[in-house]
């Protein structure tokens, strides 16, 4: 299948299973956040993992919408973490409705994911659900190990990789392994494929630290978005690690203001690129897409298959989906 025909499937599925229902303050801010948009990464891999381990998609539906709903609940509760006004060009729910309902509306995203693996049975039902609960948990830390990272400069660029493998990459990963596992695909194959998508969201993360820097003007985010909120990204931490003493204190200093300025962005930028951060984040970013090819050249499918699993790799580095 197209990688559009899965989103079309899974945005039919979404479409039957999602309702305003009493209390409608509950349920009202859980159908907003559901269509608002979003590309549906996470289960249209769910869906195309089925596809390629030989399983009937439609079977990985009710997978897939437990993914994106715990996607959505983890965006719920950072946008209140943030204090983010927006999500997706709309207004944020907790902004939209009141703090408790974006707590409590969470809730219930991650109680209604769950609810949706009931519908499989026996060794199936239990393999997903340990993998629903060991990434859930995952996720929670890296947003907390995020958070911790906030208030300190005692940081290093490992500490970064492993904070948004678990934020960021774990689910991306999980949603592979979901399709993997209702195909029944091997145990060898579902975790190739995971530690493909692992590998992959890794290097989509670091591609993204990349561009909110230095991508050409019509990427469609605010340039250096990260500098302005001091986020603690590769870029910066790479730059630390390699920079003379002058220079880091003036790392520091920037990152600890909290005025926007044009010509801190500059000054970043220009120790960026004095240290080389881009070419050594370029490398970075290829050593991980690299080890997400390999972890499908060691799976037992056919090379068609392997070839789909390459192209979506690059067309998502490229960002065409």
């Amino acid at each position: 299948m197209e990688l559009e025909s899965y989103k079309k499937l899974f945005l039919g599925h979404l479409s039957e299973k999602i309702e305003v229902k009493q209390p409608v303050n509950l349920y009202e801010p859980i159908y907003y956040i559901l269509n608002i948009g979003g590309k549906r990464l996470r289960p249209v891999m769910c869906l195309l993992s089925c596809d390629i381990f030989g399983g009937k998609v439609e079977t990985a539906l009710d997978a897939a919408l437990a993914i994106e709903m715990f996607h959505n609940f983890s965006l719920i509760h950072d946008d209140i973490m943030d204090a983010a006004p927006l999500r997706r060009g709309n207004v944020t729910v907790h902004n939209k409705w009141n703090l408790n309902t974006g707590i409590l509306s969470g809730d219930a995203l991650l109680v209604w994911a769950q609810q949706l693996l009931e519908s499989y049975e026996g060794k199936t039902y239990k393999a997903l659900n340990t993998l629903f609960t060991k990434t859930a948990l995952e996720v929670c830390e890296g947003q907390q190990y995020d958070f911790d990272f906030e208030t300190t400069f005692n940081v290093d660029v490992n500490q970064y990789v492993a904070m948004i493998t678990q934020k960021t990459a774990v689910l991306v990963a999980a949603s592979l392994k979901f399709g993997a596992i209702i195909a029944n695909a091997s145990e060898e194959d579902a975790q190739n494929v995971y530690d493909y998508g692992l590998n992959l969201g890794i290097a989509f993360q670091l591609q993204d630290d990349y561009l909110d820097i230095y991508a050409e003007e019509d990427f469609g985010k605010q340039k250096a978005g990260d500098i302005i909120e001091n986020k603690k990204t590769f870029l910066f931490l790479k730059a630390l690690e390699l920079a003379n003493e002058e220079d880091r204190e003036k790392l520091i200093q920037f990152y600890s203001s909290k005025e926007y300025s044009e010509g801190k962005i500059e000054s970043v930028i220009t120790l960026f690129d004095m240290y080389k951060i881009p070419l050594l984040i370029e490398l970075e970013i290829q050593k991980y897409t690299a080890m997400a090819i390999q972890n499908i050249e060691n799976l037992t499918v056919s090379q068609y298959k392997k070839s789909s699993l390459v192209s979506f790799a690059n067309r998502l580095m490229e960002r065409k989906i």
